[in-house]
């Protein structure tokens, strides 16, 4: 059997573990390139060096490289940094501190950075650029959201007749329709592009310039992070004003599941808990859950499921349905753990109700890893009613822990969880479909039933822990899309060629 050629692909990510980090992009852009070297892939991945960026630590070094990117009327120069990474991985990043030495990757406490969009068209020039100045000719430019946007557009325009780019396909993951990246007309003269592609056809919003259309209507493909979300994108309700794009180039929109990075998540290994344990032995799992619920402040009780609850606290992850049946749902045989932060509105009411529940619920409104890791592995379930979720990796982590996830059937969470069925022994979790409260506090009420028929819990949580979420099948998925996407691109030269 033929073995198939190595591909030579271009990440552009505005942050990735272990350098930056403010959601589920960074944890993507840090795994699936290690999962791509696996396979054979030559991986190259590119991205900001922010302030919160150790370079001491991470064993970033100094290229002896600068490149000048224009930026509208004017030059501005950066110095380029890289890291050594496993598995045929190089990662350059970007030392611009006017752009990027700043507390926030996005945003300060009083909002977006006013120059995001001059930051990020600054940014994805910078991608090809750097592919220049070491002459570094890809097979494929792997997009990611709305700061990467631009490259494509670049890679058919500015760079079209650069013999370096001509044959080089570009594939954009869409990670949250949500976030577009749009900005006022003012700011287009900045990307140096040319004024005819500011149209509906091309990359004008209603009047102003959305970096993210740009990725999907410049791409040879599309991805989104599941298969579920790749179909709901396409409608009215979840396409954010994009669903015709969307809908226009369904040909070239594949869902491709996330996975999770099987050796930081795993219950036989992590060094956070208070006991390992694995699919044959589950008895670390309950000195997991009183540790747990030491870490908040609560008693065990016999017999009570502990619900687990990561996640920003946002409408989108469900708060709003949580917020009108709390009193309710701590009411019922349960003990809650909630970690995030977010709107005000949802951590006053989560503090308020640990102070009216002191023995049933325990809060803490901070982003902490250790303590992740704590709630994933010490809690019977894990609750995520989201208005719509792209992929999510916490049922999967869930899952991975004997945690049995708690959902409503939108995207990822879709794709991930099935329901169980008692009389058949087969599914991993509880799932609602209409968004309502009132469904929610249902499904709530019938997972704590189940838990009370040992049995029965017994073989849902096997069922779940047994589950294989690692990289291996969607980055194999992915390195077969870099093939046929430039196997198109291809042939698209040789028509252009033969005319």
């Amino acid at each position: 059997m033929e073995s198939k050629k190595p591909m030579r692909v271009v990440f552009s990510s505005s942050e990735m573990v272990p350098f930056s980090k403010t959601g589920g992009l960074a944890d993507v852009a840090g795994s699936l390139p290690q999962a791509l070297g696996e396979l054979g892939d030559e991986i190259y991945v590119i991205t900001p060096r922010y302030k919160t960026t150790d370079r001491k630590r991470l064993g970033i070094r100094s290229t002896q490289k600068k490149i000048r990117i224009p930026v509208g009327d004017r030059i501005e120069e950066a110095e380029i940094l890289s890291c050594s990474s496993a598995n045929r991985v190089t990662v350059f990043l970007i030392e611009k501190p006017e752009y990027f030495n700043r507390d926030g990757l996005y945003q300060s406490p009083n909002g977006d950075f006013p120059d995001n969009a001059e930051r990020f068209i600054f940014f994805s020039r910078s991608v090809l650029e750097i592919c220049r100045e070491f002459d570094l000719t890809p097979d494929v430019f792997h997009c990611h959201d709305w700061q990467t946007g631009l490259i494509p557009v670049y890679l058919k325009t500015v760079y079209a007749n650069d013999p370096r780019f001509q044959n080089v396909a570009s594939v954009f993951t869409l990670h949250n329709l949500g976030y577009q990246g749009i900005f006022s007309q003012t700011e287009y003269p900045l990307t140096g592009l040319p004024w005819d592609l500011f149209t509906p056809e091309g990359i004008e919003f209603y009047g102003q310039l959305n970096f993210l259309k740009a990725g999907l209507v410049y791409s040879d493909f599309i991805t989104t992070v599941s298969r579920t979300y790749s179909r709901e994108i396409q409608s009215k309700e979840q396409g954010f004003g994009l669903e015709g794009v969307l809908t226009a180039r369904k040909n070239r929109l594949i869902g491709i599941l996330n996975g999770i990075d099987d050796q930081a998540w795993n219950p036989e290994k992590d060094s956070y808990l208070a006991a390992r344990f694995g699919p044959n032995r589950m008895k670390g799992k309950k000195r997991c859950k009183v540790d747990l619920l030491k870490q908040f402040g609560l008693s065990p009780k016999d017999g009570t499921p502990v619900i687990g609850i990561i996640s920003r606290l946002v409408d989108q992850k469900g708060f709003d349905l949580i917020a009108e049946i709390l009193d309710s749902l701590l009411r019922l045989d349960l003990q809650l753990v909630v970690l995030g932060i977010g709107n005000k509105n949802y951590e006053e009411m989560f503090v308020w109700a640990s102070k009216a529940y002191p023995d049933r619920i325990g809060v803490r409104t901070k982003f902490d890893n250790p303590l992740a890791h704590k709630i994933e592995a010490g809690s019977d379930m894990f609750l995520m009613p989201s208005r719509y979720e792209p992929c999510g990796l916490n049922q999967m982590y869930s899952l991975r822990y004997g945690t049995v996830p708690i959902v409503r059937a939108t995207g990822g969470l879709n794709d991930t969880v099935t329901e169980f069925s008692p009389t058949k022994g087969k599914g991993n979790g509880f799932k609602f479909k209409p968004y309502s409260s009132q469904n929610l506090f249902k499904t709530v009420k019938k997972a704590i039933k189940l838990y009370k028929r040992t049995t029965d819990w017994d073989r849902l949580v096997q069922n779940g822990i047994k589950e294989d979420f690692s990289w291996k099948q969607s980055a194999l998925a992915y390195s077969n899309l870099y093939r046929k996407a430039v196997a198109q691109r291809n042939k698209k030269t040789m028509r252009v060629e033969n005319r």
